[in-house]
């Protein structure tokens, strides 16, 4: 019978401590939300990415649903390319992101819609950032349009772009594609590179830095075959 007591006794005490536990972490003020920091933001500011994650100051820091704050700020604010959320006991929320990154540019209706490294077009500024090239797209009479559509064709230019040599890169103005095969860059100084398709990027990089010392007064360059390069012009 006594043990039985005992039993009983650590049973209530047990229940007890969790109802505690589960109105301090719900019902009370001792764990509330009480400030909500962003990191990693550098176009975007931490006024819009707390806007859109919707995370309201005073509510139970455990009640906080995080996958769904990320989902809401993904489909806010299209620039951010990674996002976690955080619990930061006893009373934060921590937010953190990653912005993408234009590699080139689209221009629309006199504006410049940035293209991220897997060519996704991810917001609209009115200015072409600095140093980012242009790209045009010239494909409607590609007769592999139908086969790899625009924005395998996107992605191929934009992965053309992330290959190039740094001394190239700040050089190129213009990102022209015409083909899956047709990709040309129009440099600084009227010189152009007949870059192909976007495949075997390193090989094509090694090759035009190799070209361009060898024919320092060429204008045009053609690494479309990298093991074949050839250059002309003066």
């Amino acid at each position: 019978m006594v043990r039985l007591r005992a039993l009983l006794v650590v049973f209530a005490l047990a229940l007890g401590l969790t109802g505690f536990g589960a109105w301090a972490l719900y019902g009370s003020n001792w764990v509330l939300v009480e400030r909500v920091s962003v990191s990693g933001e550098k176009v975007l500011t931490e006024k819009q990415v707390r806007d859109a994650a919707r995370i309201p100051v005073g509510t139970p820091l455990l009640s906080v649903d995080r996958a769904a704050a990320e989902r809401r700020l993904k489909s806010a604010l299209p620039r951010l390319d990674e996002v976690r959320v955080l619990r930061a006991w006893p009373h934060g929320i921590g937010i953190q992101v990653t912005e993408r990154k234009p590699e080139a540019v689209m221009k629309h209706d006199g504006k410049f819609v940035e293209v991220d490294v897997e060519g996704v077009r991810f917001d609209v500024v009115p200015e072409q950032p600095k140093g980012v090239p242009l790209l045009v797209m010239e494909v409607e009479r590609s007769p592999g349009l139908r086969h790899f559509g625009k924005e395998r064709l996107r992605r191929e230019a934009v992965r053309a772009t992330t290959s190039l040599p740094d001394s190239v890169a700040r050089d190129t103005r213009t990102v022209r594609v015409r083909s899956y095969d047709s990709i040309t860059l129009e440099l600084t100084g009227g010189r152009t590179v007949l870059w192909g398709s976007g495949e075997q990027g390193s090989a094509k990089a090694e090759s035009l830095t190799a070209l361009m010392k060898a024919s320092k007064g060429a204008r045009h360059f053609d690494v479309s075959v990298p093991s074949a390069p050839a250059s002309s012009g003066s």
